[in-house]
């Protein structure tokens, strides 16, 4: 795949080539590897991120696979280096791309390239590419000669805090990501797509293909048999156990509140979330996987919370206390990108009187249910099936506008569905874990 992705950038016949890839997929290896290629060719290259995070991911991952690459960090003036990048000493960090002229590769935020008002690259990377709006790509489209995207198109698309009906259907509308402009505009680009899920099992791939990818599925890269998650610890069968117990056995579990409207910090379904991160701790889960096939512990640090607003976060990061102080508890737009052996979820539109658009959007719930390699536990208050049912479509139909598939309500439904369908008893836990992780 990665041959063909390069044989098409450097066929010289297009000034862009796109490559879908699905959650786990491997993006990020296809990113280093392309840089790596490119940039050995001894042509400069530049690499567009979205998140200073992500900047930090790709240079940490360029310097420890490519040391003998100079890097470049592009980044603010009061920029203070993380660890990651401290590490390789390689890396260069500066505020302006003229004093990085040395570097093989250049890695910034789209922020922050559309400063840079001199200079011409012969290749780019553009990562996360769909998390890009189009106005970003804009501004800095006149940097590079032949670029690469690489993104997940069921993830988060674009936001904005301001109202932005006013350029809805334009073919240059800024709120678009910047593969669907670039797209439209060049609709003869090649596109290229990863068909496997590394990260996701084989509990999860096929329900969170049919969700949110309904006509460009994928697979997992593993089988039933590879990966497993056995508690080690007994538990004391309460509803949390069981719900915990569930999720080790099927991959998923449902912990459903009793039906109630409440308000949008919700106490009693955030001190569900942390309950259910404490007892996989307490348990002492333990992840067998091809990378760990004696199994491995999962610690704080390999559990995540997602919710989908920053007050719930802050209320269920009260309730994890210092047992739960290294757990990842964070929004949908933050986890975007990032994996974790197990996560719990606070469903989107547990408790709500009405379905927002925000509340539906198929990405956020896409990015919510797709960050874990073993098992996902969803909290939600019971009653969401019928919030769906009812919830009519309130939005003014608009002309030019493309249909995304599959809607919010589409894999609401579907994951829903999967949440609520019978499961198997659970197999007996593996006698040699147990005694391996109890001693």
């Amino acid at each position: 795949m990665i041959t063909a992705v390069l044989a098409d950038l450097r066929s010289g016949e297009h000034r862009g080539v796109v490559v879908d890839s699905p959650p786990g997929a491997g993006k990020s290896t296809l990113v280093v590897r392309a840089a790596i290629e490119l940039a050995g060719a001894d042509e400069p290259l530049m690499v567009v991120a979205q998140t200073n995070e992500q900047v930090d991911d790709l240079i940490d991952r360029l310097a420890t696979k490519a040391p003998q690459l100079r890097l470049g960090r592009l980044s603010a003036g009061d920029y203070r280096a993380s660890p990651r990048v401290r590490a390789h000493p390689q890396v260069r960090v500066a505020a302006k791309a003229g004093d990085l002229a040395a570097s093989a590769v250049v890695i910034g935020t789209a922020a922050k390239w559309a400063t840079v008002t001199e200079g011409c690259w012969p290749w780019a990377i553009v990562d996360e590419a769909y998390q890009m709006r189009s106005d970003a790509l804009l501004r800095v489209a006149g940097r590079f000669e032949r670029a690469l995207f690489v993104g997940d198109p069921g993830q988060l698309d674009p936001f904005s805090t301001v109202d932005v009906e006013r350029w809805a259907g334009l073919t240059w509308d800024p709120m678009q990501s910047a593969v669907a402009v670039l797209l439209r505009h060049n609709p003869h680009l090649p596109v290229h797509r990863l068909p496997v899920s590394w990260r996701l099992p084989d509990s999860a791939a096929p329900v969170v293909s049919r969700a949110f990818y309904p006509f460009t599925g994928f697979r997992a890269g593993t089988g039933p048999a590879d990966r497993a998650l056995h508690l080690t610890e007994p538990g004391s069968d309460d509803a949390v156990d069981r719900a915990v117990e569930s999720a080790a056995t099927t991959g998923w579990a449902l912990y459903e509140l009793p039906a109630r409207h409440t308000l949008r910090t919700d106490g009693e379904a955030a001190a569900a979330c942390a309950a259910l991160a404490l007892r996989v701790l307490r348990r002492g889960a333990v992840a067998v996987c091809e990378q760990a096939p004696g199994g491995a512990p999962v610690t704080a640090d390999r559990i995540a919370v997602g919710a989908a607003h920053r007050d719930q976060v802050a209320a269920i990061r009260a309730q994890l206390g210092e047992v739960g102080a290294d757990v990842t508890v964070d929004t949908a737009n933050r986890l975007q990108g990032r994996e974790y052996d197990v996560t719990i979820v606070l469903h989107p539109l547990s408790g709500r009187r009405d379905a927002t658009a925000f509340h539906l959007e198929s990405g956020r719930l896409c990015v919510l249910t797709s960050r874990h390699r073993q098992a996902c536990l969803v909290v939600a208050r019971a009653g969401i099936g019928e919030l769906l049912d009812a919830h009519p479509s309130t939005e003014a139909p608009q002309l030019d506008v493309p249909v995304r598939f599959p809607d919010g309500w589409e894999a609401n439904q579907a994951i829903l569905t999967h949440l609520t369908a019978p499961h198997p008893p659970p197999p007996p836990p593996r006698p040699g874990l147990i005694k391996k992780f109890s001693s």
